[in-house]
């Protein structure tokens, strides 16, 4: 009984009578209770974790559910083995070290304090479990929540800061807190990225703007790609040039951007290209590019309906009824033709706006721009369609004696010198 009342002074008296002095058995006695409390607490966590490791994995594999395994993977009842040697040597300090109050009272917080950040990493550990638990749920892929659980650990860790640091300097928390608001502006300057991230945060989710795995442009800061990661502080997009980029989350609302969600969602891409017409080959057909145009079919079809309205025109001069066939140019004709022509290609959306116009003269040429809506959304497919259009609506230009505006080139001038 001597020995659980005062383990220290019957450990120094069994010293002492084994002939040992008085400061070698204190020191032997003090030694001697350390070490039994360090070994109790091993084993304390041996033996816990022996069990969480045998029973609980037992029980975790043999349930249906997928979220029990996703917390005994991110090792949540692992880390909570922890708690056993902290708790041992915590309640055995005060026993063992009762002759030392000073010691017994530095173990004490060191362990309060190793208590309170195996607690701050099981409830971290616990929050991203859910995380990963939410990630398997098919509205993850369109709600991001990965700045929300950022926050949530941010707090739990400025808790815990908060807790050791009034154990380390004897203050309560809430005192500690009222001393912190003096130094809020320093604070709100250290963390600006995070505050201004945190804001961000909030209004890309709750906006529904931005998502993991969107196509976004942001021409200021060169991001063209696909988003990877969303954090607090940062969005993470990788380039279709293969590298990464990161931008801060509140650039993305202080900022504007573009989100190519709507395209994909929508099912069609916009075409819009330019072809820059020599103003001085736009003419009024004559009788024989009528002639020559009247095989199109597309063409066809609208000079067959002027010509039965023309039918039925008072005017008897044949020649007369014959010019007056067409009211468009050559280019209204292949702005006809070319708009015929999407219409009625498989790859084009008609139920989208579909139109062939020309643009305001800006010096090289005009400029016609074609306007459309393509069903295969992916670029390489898409770029090939848009190139073969384009190609097309080049190559039959000349069959209405139209041609390309193209600014002279060395061998242009040097041919119009020979000749001259």
């Amino acid at each position: 009984m001597h020995f659980l009342n005062d383990p220290a002074i019957w450990l120094k008296e069994v010293f002492i009578n084994a002939g040992l002095g008085y400061g070698l058995s204190s020191f032997l006695s003090f030694a001697g209770l350390v070490v039994i409390v360090v070994f109790l607490g091993w084993f304390s966590n041996l033996v816990v974790k022996t069990i969480i490791l045998e029973i609980v994995t037992r029980i975790v594999k043999r349930t249906t559910s997928t979220w029990d395994d996703i917390f005994l993977e991110q090792k949540v009842f692992t880390r909570l083995s922890h708690f056993a040697p902290a708790i041992v040597i915590w309640s055995m300090a005060g026993w063992a070290l009762k002759a030392y109050p000073g010691w017994m009272m530095a173990i004490q917080n060191l362990t309060y304090i190793y208590m309170v950040l195996i607690g701050m990493v099981v409830v971290n550990l616990f929050i991203e479990s859910w995380h990963k638990i939410y990630l398997l749920h098919p509205i993850s892929k369109h709600r991001t929540i990965k700045g929300y659980v950022q926050i949530l650990k941010l707090v739990v860790i400025v808790i815990a800061l908060l807790i050791i640091i009034s154990v380390v300097f004897g203050r309560k928390v809430g005192t500690i807190i009222a001393g912190l608001g003096a130094l809020a502006a320093v604070v709100s300057l250290i963390f600006k990225d995070v505050i201004l991230g945190l804001v961000a945060s909030i209004q890309l989710s709750a906006n529904n703007m931005l998502k993991v795995g969107d196509w976004i442009t942001i021409p200021s800061r060169g991001v063209d790609g696909v988003t990877e990661d969303i954090t607090l502080t940062t969005v993470k997009v990788r380039n279709f040039d293969k590298t990464i980029l990161t931008v801060p989350v509140y650039s993305l609302v202080s900022e504007s951007f573009q989100n190519w969600k709507g395209m994909e969602e929508a099912g069609v891409r916009q075409l819009k290209r330019v072809i820059f017409i020599d103003m001085r080959s736009i003419k009024f057909p004559d009788r024989e590019l009528i002639e020559k145009l009247v095989i199109i079919p597309y063409i066809k079809e609208y000079f067959d309906k002027k010509k039965e309205e023309n039918e039925k025109s008072p005017d008897r001069n044949d020649e007369s009824r014959f010019l007056k066939t067409t009211e468009l140019t050559n280019l209204g004709l292949f702005r006809l033709y070319a708009e015929s022509y999407l219409k009625n290609h498989p790859m084009i959306e008609n139920k989208e706006a579909l139109i062939v116009r020309h643009r305001e003269p800006e010096g090289n040429g005009l400029p016609l721009q074609v306007y459309a809506f393509c069903r295969n959304i992916n670029l390489i497919p898409f770029e090939n369609l848009q190139s073969e259009i384009i190609e097309h609506l080049l190559a039959v230009l000349s069959e209405f004696e139209l041609k390309v505006f193209q600014n002279p080139t060395g061998d242009d001038i040097k041919t119009i010198s020979g000749t001259n």
